[in-house]
């Protein structure tokens, strides 16, 4: 009888537990999820962190966090963690009452590209009946991932042979910092350049007079397509190349920037959820690398325009230096790079194949 009496106690304490669970284990946890970096370059290190508490005085024997994440995050083996395929990462928590738990995991970022890892479905259990409840959540974790940058070895031609080759300081401009005399006020001066101590001794408005500067823009180009008659989907080793292409475009940029040039990059592919041609047109200024960085890891490699006509998209520039980065040439190619260069651009191709090879 007494066995009879246990029995039925456990199982309504079974019963109680899952119903608790059930109903109530999801509800009172909290559950982050978020990476030790907001950006990094491809090849780096990141920890994903997870942070679960209780807040209910209430033991859940299991708590399961799942979700899909792409194969580019390269997680190590470890305890409690369960990696499907490169795809699936499933993380188990036991909770005691009011219990709060962090887990720190490594994660090699192995590819460019922005990643979302905050799509989370948690599932709580009991051991005795298997009986669980589910909620789907989002936590803020998106990591950028730039382009590797190639290092002098991993390009053919050094990044000084091609400033010498591309960067024409064609346009001088004044300098409003560089000041290397004074004279007297002519009409057209501009009124920020009186030097008044200077008018007041002459007796006449004296203005002051500047050293020239050039004024220098570079522009990369992109061409994603591998012929020019290719439409389709890139196979992965042409995937490859681009990706190539990608980084070098990246590296002579951020060069460039670091040389006092204006630099930005257009590519006849498309950055994030967009379906039209990436542009960001020469800049420089605070914060300038870290957003071309930024763009460089959005691309999509898909060809969202003919790359002739993309070529006629770029006749708005005048009088820049472009970098022209394919994987081949053409007559028709050729026809539209003339174009470019009336309009007063500098036009320098740079066929990657064999490049490419060698990195």
């Amino acid at each position: 009888m007494n066995g009879f009496v246990l029995v039925l106690a456990l199982v309504a304490l079974a019963f109680a537990q899952n119903t608790a669970v059930r109903r109530f284990g999801l509800k009172g946890l909290r559950y982050t999820r978020r990476f030790s970096r907001r950006t990094a370059f491809e090849g780096e290190d990141a920890e994903m962190v997870e942070v679960i508490r209780n807040d209910r005085l209430l033991f859940i024997p299991w708590v399961r966090a799942e979700s899909r994440l792409s194969p580019y995050l390269r997680f190590g083996r470890q305890e409690n963690l369960s990696i499907s395929g490169e795809r699936y990462h499933k993380s188990i928590f036991t909770l005691a009452p009011f219990q709060q738990i962090t887990r720190r995991h490594k994660v090699r970022l192995a590819h460019r590209g922005v990643y979302d890892a905050g799509n989370v479905t948690l599932s709580a259990g009991d051991l005795l009946t298997g009986g669980e409840g589910v909620a789907e959540m989002h936590s803020p974790a998106v990591i950028t991932v730039y382009p590797k940058l190639l290092g002098e070895n991993e390009i053919a031609v050094p990044f000084s042979r091609l400033q010498g080759e591309w960067v024409i300081r064609r346009r001088l401009i004044p300098d409003p910092f560089w000041i290397n005399g004074i004279r007297a006020y002519q009409r057209g001066d501009s009124v920020r350049d009186i030097h008044w101590p200077a008018s007041a001794r002459m007796g006449e408005i004296q203005v002051k007079t500047h050293d020239d500067t050039a004024d220098t823009r570079l522009l990369t180009v992109i061409n994603v397509q591998m012929s020019e008659d290719q439409w389709g989907e890139l196979m992965e080793y042409e995937q490859s190349l681009i990706e190539y292409a990608i980084s070098l475009a990246a590296t002579v940029s951020i060069k460039a920037l670091a040389s006092g040039i204006a630099a930005g990059f257009a590519a006849n592919m498309p950055m994030g959820e967009t379906d039209t041609p990436a542009l960001l047109p020469p800049d420089a200024y605070q914060g300038r690398e870290e957003e071309l960085l930024a763009a460089f890891a959005a691309l999509r490699i898909h060809r969202c325009r003919n790359f002739l006509s993309f070529l006629d998209d770029l006749t708005v520039f005048h009088g820049t230096d472009m970098l022209l980065i394919s994987a081949y040439m053409s007559e028709a190619v050729e026809e539209k790079i003339k174009a470019l260069r009336t309009l007063g651009n500098t036009v320098t191709v740079h066929l990657i194949e064999k490049e490419a090879e060698r990195a």
